[in-house]
């Protein structure tokens, strides 16, 4: 039953595999690879990925500081519009809610105003609950949104935060038609 052709074939399959994986690393490697980078030089890419927190290509640390800066609520607020909010809104939508009942966050109907924390039946982080004699003003919901987890350390919001300044006076600007 198990013979000695048999053995051959498995070894045989298993070394055939073992050749064509090599193979395509190797192939693949020459298509795509770099190759040896000598010492010294440095990489050359064909594009560049902006990202937030790192200066832009060619760029010094201090310019990027200085463009991660952003204008006050009172300047982007001016130009705010509540229907590009309702569209940014969405984001926003696998958490919370505008018909008044909680999800995995509170509603956010009447929050403008409403104090930090202050939702019947939803069970806050101590870090909002920290602050619940405090409004949400337009000006703390835009600090806020920016960035939730430094903004208010320890909330038990996970999203990660609306970088653009004009989205989140748009999205304030929405919030604040909601009662």
């Amino acid at each position: 039953m198990f013979d000695t052709m048999t053995m051959t074939k498995i070894v045989g399959s298993v070394c055939g595999a073992l050749l064509f994986f090599l193979f395509g690393n190797w192939a693949a490697e020459s298509l795509y690879g770099f190759g040896e980078q000598p010492a010294g030089e440095e990489r050359t890419f064909a594009y560049a990925i902006a990202v937030d927190d790192a200066p832009a290509a060619g760029g010094d640390a201090t310019a990027a500081a200085d463009a991660s800066a952003d204008p006050a609520y009172t300047e982007v607020a001016a130009t705010a519009d509540p229907a590009a909010g309702e569209k940014t809104f969405g984001k926003c939508k696998s958490c919370h809610n505008v018909e008044g009942k909680n999800m995995t966050g509170p509603h956010l109907n009447g929050v403008v105003g409403r104090n930090h924390g202050s939702v019947e039946g939803f069970v806050y982080s101590d870090a909002m609950l920290a602050m619940k004699d405090q409004p949400w003003t337009p000006e703390a919901i835009y600090t806020f949104i920016k960035g939730p987890k430094a903004a208010m350390p320890g909330t038990k919001m996970g999203f990660a935060g609306l970088p653009s300044p004009q989205d989140r006076a748009n999205v304030i600007a929405y919030l604040s038609t909601l009662k």
